[in-house]
């Protein structure tokens, strides 16, 4: 063989074993005759054989083409599965994402955002890994996630970050007394056991200063990591929590009532990538995707 097929070579001679004629396989493929006449004469000088045997008026492919046929129809059934995809990337709508989140997220708003965003990209599959904070930034460094959702992040040359500020709101069980209240200051919270995050976390120590600054003692009755957790103790009766809108809302109906809470207390979410990882057209829109979703639940963001 001295030259290298081309893929438009194939194509003419499966037009022309297809429809017996030059003519009709120029018209099925655009061109022009002696275009695809040049297409078959350059094939069968690289193959080194003959291509067809001209038969009352049609031509039939030779036994070499028929013994050929197989596997031209299997490349060409392959490129078209190349192209296919090709244009689904481009579009957007294929691919793999791997997501790195807190643990919350995985189990409150991030499966609905996922399912509207798969909606209309099924050739789109997805990776969710839940973890602490700590174990994201790690997966982020060494570039083994596209995208992450975590909080408290203070910062990394390795790691490309966009803060969003959540509202935040009191939690308490449905028919609780603080229903009747419009919204709930630390005062209204004096006799109340308080259910909230760890006490190293950036959000904990801004529901202390407002206490602090209330002159009201803060009752802690449970420490926990996530305000999933807190919304599920609330709605037992344990006692009361501050958390983000966006995880309250998702009890809403399930036995938990909110109200907001003043002073304003925004909770602080990192959308965070590696910098140095190209990511994909489908993983920037996620991303955007992502965000976007958080659009009813913010308050003024402190970076974009």
């Amino acid at each position: 063989m001295s030259q290298i097929l081309r893929i438009r070579q194939l194509e003419a001679l499966m037009a022309v074993t297809t429809n017996g004629s030059v003519t009709a396989a120029a018209a099925d493929l655009g061109v022009s005759q002696p275009a695809v006449s040049r297409l078959l004469s350059d094939l069968e000088k690289s193959l080194g054989f003959q291509l067809f045997d001209r038969r009352e008026g049609r031509l039939v492919p030779t036994q070499e083409v028929r013994y050929l046929q197989p596997s031209v129809e299997r490349v060409l059934e392959l490129m078209g599965q190349i192209s296919d995809v090709s244009q689904d990337i481009t579009q957007r709508k294929a691919g793999h994402i791997r997501v790195a989140c807190l643990p919350g997220f995985a189990t409150s708003h991030l499966p609905g955002v996922v399912a509207s965003f798969l909606k209309d990209r099924p050739a789109v599959t997805m990776t969710i890994e839940p973890d602490r904070p700590e174990r994201i930034l790690e997966w982020m460094i060494g570039e083994q996630y596209d995208f992450g959702i975590t909080d408290g992040f203070n910062g990394h040359p390795a790691v490309e970050s966009r803060d969003i500020d959540v509202r935040t709101v009191c939690v308490f069980p449905s028919h609780h007394e603080l229903e009747n209240l419009s919204e709930v200051t630390p005062a209204d919270l004096a006799d109340q056991n308080i259910i909230h995050t760890r006490r190293d976390s950036d959000f904990f120590g801004r529901i202390s200063k407002a206490f602090q600054a209330a002159n009201v003692a803060l009752n802690s009755h449970i420490e926990v990591r996530q305000f999933t957790a807190a919304c599920e103790l609330a709605i037992k009766g344990v006692g009361v929590s501050i958390v983000s809108e966006l995880d309250a809302i998702q009890y809403k109906g399930r036995g938990l009532s909110y109200r907001p809470f003043k002073p304003v207390l925004t909770h602080t979410l990192s959308l965070v990538r590696p910098v140095l990882k190209q990511p994909s057209l489908v993983t920037l829109e996620f991303i955007e995707y992502f965000s976007d979703s958080l659009e009813p639940f913010r308050t003024e963001s402190r970076n974009q």
